[in-house]
């Protein structure tokens, strides 16, 4: 029978320095938020409560999902809406020992219901400036595509995100995978890669193998989101470790949109012992039933996991983040520090 994480465990996990690589923040939006924003806003919601708004988060696969996850968003408006969103996300990240934060944005989700970019830019990145001043968190923005749309609307997206190119760092690609491949924005990804920024996507999740080689070889992608359908393709594991190519997996994600039927039967063990580079994140920890710490403590009770592993974990996380070498070495010795302290 899986057993929690002894509270000596549990403090552990907690006190490993971890970076955070997958995590969209309009999916940190929590109901009680939504709520006062859309009262704020005068935003009217398809629920009568919080309590009704939970019981939606009932998906069986990423399109019911996406449907509630872009309804909710409606309610986000202006700058200082996207500021208080990142801002209740980084408190979140602080208490789970988070020293980097990655953040993914959908712009194209806000700018088509006439959200200024700049609002969705300057307000997020004014968080991203708080979080380091008040909880000593590295922070960064990643802009993402959405795939069910058009190529053509994802180059003029992020034609109209560069005069605020100085608050990201990144580009990725998320949303729909199934019918929509990589290859569809094999231009955007170029463009984006002569803009010195750096490349993500999200791939095999639902998608096939496939989908994470046209990733790497036609986006140019630095790390795989999700990932987790690899190892349907042992020739694609091997690739994957041999270049030591990251995976931004989501273990409560996977669970809560049925790519996998329980938290036993993922396949995380799996891809630490092909010798993948790991990382745990929370993606869209409002509707998936936890934030960062939540993932980690329910991966050790559910799954055959060891401190060393949690070790591992978390060296990948920072090793794969996008921060300057130096931070990143900081981090990987206080890292040993703390793994060195022991449970």
């Amino acid at each position: 029978m899986p057993q929690a994480p002894t509270p000596a465990l549990a403090a552990f996990l907690r006190r490993l320095p971890k970076a955070e690589l997958h995590l969209h923040i309009e999916g940190s939006l929590e109901p009680e938020q939504l709520f006062a924003l859309a009262h704020r806003n005068g935003v009217p919601l398809a629920h009568a409560s919080v309590e009704a708004l939970r019981a939606a988060y009932d998906f069986t696969d990423l399109q019911s999902f996406l449907d509630i996850y872009y309804a909710g968003a409606s309610v986000l408006r202006t700058e200082l809406d996207f500021e208080e969103l990142a801002m209740a996300y980084f408190a979140r990240a602080a208490a789970d020992g988070i020293v980097r934060a990655e953040l993914f944005f959908d712009p194209q989700t806000h700018t088509a219901r006439g959200v200024p970019m700049g609002a969705v830019i300057g307000g997020l990145a004014r968080a991203c400036r708080r979080a380091a001043a008040e909880h000593g968190i590295s922070a960064d923005l990643i802009l993402c595509f959405l795939r069910h749309l058009s190529e053509a609307e994802a180059l003029q997206t992020l034609d109209e995100a560069l005069p605020w190119r100085q608050h990201f760092i990144g580009v990725g690609l998320d949303s729909s995978e199934r019918g929509h491949p990589p290859e569809k924005f094999a231009r955007v990804f170029a463009r984006a890669a002569e803009l010195g920024l750096h490349r993500v996507a999200h791939a095999g999740e639902e998608g096939p193998p496939a989908y994470i080689e046209s990733a790497l070889d036609v986006l140019g992608a630095e790390r795989i989101d999700h990932g987790v359908r690899c190892t349907d393709s042992p020739a694609l594991v091997q690739r994957l470790a041999a270049q030591g190519t990251p995976l931004t997996v989501c273990p409560l994600s996977n669970v809560k949109l049925c790519v996998f039927p329980d938290l036993a039967s993922h396949n995380l063990p799996a891809l630490l012992a092909s010798g993948l580079k790991v990382t745990l994140n929370s993606d869209d920890p409002a509707y998936f039933g936890g934030y960062l710490l939540d993932n980690w403590l329910a991966c050790f009770e559910a799954l055959p996991l060891t401190p060393a592993d949690a070790v591992r974990l978390a060296r990948h996380s920072l090793e794969a983040s996008f921060a300057p070498v130096a931070q990143r070495a900081a981090w990987l010795a206080q890292l040993e520090q703390v793994a060195a302290q022991g449970v």
